[in-house]
């Protein structure tokens, strides 16, 4: 269509969410399909935040707040920092969203532009490129390899800034490999960073609690405060209180950043729902302990998929350190031939096989910059994840 802008040709449709609707219209089309695409917990949101939203539709807070969210949650959010990560924010510093893939779509879009460069270690959210090239700017892609943990090495960060770099993008627990810093490791990442005063810091910490075998979490504005007044510590309650649907993320950065992140918002989507962030207040707020016990049950799920997967002739899995995913590679399978006599070329034609065959939906490692892999969220019950194996043995024992 002619009169697009040249924009939004720069860009393509999210893989993960157009991969869960491609299974929905399965499904709805009679086929039994297994999906283990999501990126969203299994579990139900608590019953107590729940109740605060009720609440506050009762108490008629249904009407428009501030364009960066109610003085109630970035209070909630202030004392979060300072609780779990050691950071001190003022309010005027930090910007909630409809979702942190808004915090960080603002961010990007207010200071990005031609000519400038995001660095974007990969594996990697499959957004983070999308959005740089929709803000005019150029995603220079790092490789992180399996023998590193899928982690940024420093010499490599080090090659890849110049003088045009504007952001480092880090997520971790990272989606899709799950690799997860040690707080030595950020410092060796700072080091690099602060030669550089140029480059600005966005951590995506969006799987802060999803973290296994009693690892500690760190974010680089806690580990490096000489990096803080340069660093975008994005975050949301997504993930950890299982609230995808309620749509509340937040980012905490120096005033200045947060000021043009709100303009913009207010020019977009103005406040996210103000029932959405009543309950996010009572999320933050609130009693605490139920996230250690999911956590524990993601990690029991992991270890089983994990093994199980290494079991497959021609599938390894490395095991992830956070998040609810696993990225195992398919390398050894590329080269085989399936029973309709395709020759497997890719992580995609790997992928597409197993839809086409098993009826079993994961996503291809492609889409997360990292080839040939394929991701499998364990945010899904044992028995779902015992059968999406058992259709992987299946339909590897069919190739030739």
């Amino acid at each position: 269509m002619d009169f697009l802008a040249e924009r939004i040709k720069r860009i393509k449709p999210s893989p993960s969410s157009m991969a869960g609707q491609r299974a929905r219209e399965l499904r709805a089309m009679g086929r039994d399909i297994v999906g283990l695409t999501s990126g969203e917990p299994d579990f139900d949101t608590p019953e107590n935040i729940v109740q605060a939203a009720v609440k506050a539709m009762a108490g008629s807070q249904t009407k428009y707040t501030d364009v960066g969210g109610t003085p109630a949650l970035k209070q909630a959010i202030q004392a979060k920092f300072k609780r779990e990560n050691e950071l001190e924010f003022d309010t005027s510093e930090i910007i909630v969203g409809t979702g942190g893939k808004q915090v960080i779509y603002n961010a990007l879009m207010s200071s990005v532009e031609a000519g400038t460069e995001v660095i974007v270690p990969a594996p990697y959210w499959v957004s983070y490129p999308d959005i740089v090239l929709l803000a005019g700017g150029t995603p220079v892609i790092v490789p992180c390899s399996v023998e590193h943990g899928f982690k940024l090495q420093p010499s490599d960060l080090e090659r890849a800034i110049t003088p045009n770099t504007r952001w480092l993008v880090l997520n971790a627990p990272n989606n899709p490999s799950g690799a997860v810093y040690t707080r030595e490791e950020l410092l060796e990442l700072a080091q690099v960073l602060e030669r550089h005063p140029h480059v600005w810091v966005l951590t995506d910490d969006m799987y802060e609690h999803l973290i296994y075998d009693d690892r500690r979490f760190y974010t680089m504005a806690q580990v490096a405060p000489s990096l803080k007044d340069r660093t975008l510590t994005v975050n949301g309650v997504s993930k950890a209180y299982a609230m995808t649907g309620w749509r509340i993320g937040y980012g905490a950065a120096p005033a200045g950043l947060i000021k043009a992140m709100t303009k913009l918002q207010s020019q977009s989507t103005s406040n996210p729902s103000s029932i959405s962030q009543a309950a996010a207040v009572e999320a933050l707020n609130g009693p605490q302990h139920f996230i250690a016990e999911r956590c524990a049950i993601f990690q029991s799920r992991r270890d089983s998929l994990v093994a199980a997967l290494n079991q497959i002739p021609g599938i390894q899995c490395h095991v992830p350190e956070g998040a609810f995913y696993v990225f195992p590679s398919c390398e050894q399978l590329l080269g085989k031939t399936t029973p309709a006599g395709k020759v497997l070329k890719t992580d995609e034609d790997f992928v597409l096989y197993l839809l086409d065959e098993v009826n079993l939906a994961v996503l291809q490692g492609a889409a997360y910059g990292t080839s040939p892999y394929f991701r499998i969220s364990f945010a899904a019950s044992t028995d779902l994840l015992e059968l999406g194996v058992a259709r992987i043995t299946e339909a590897v024992g069919r190739l030739s």
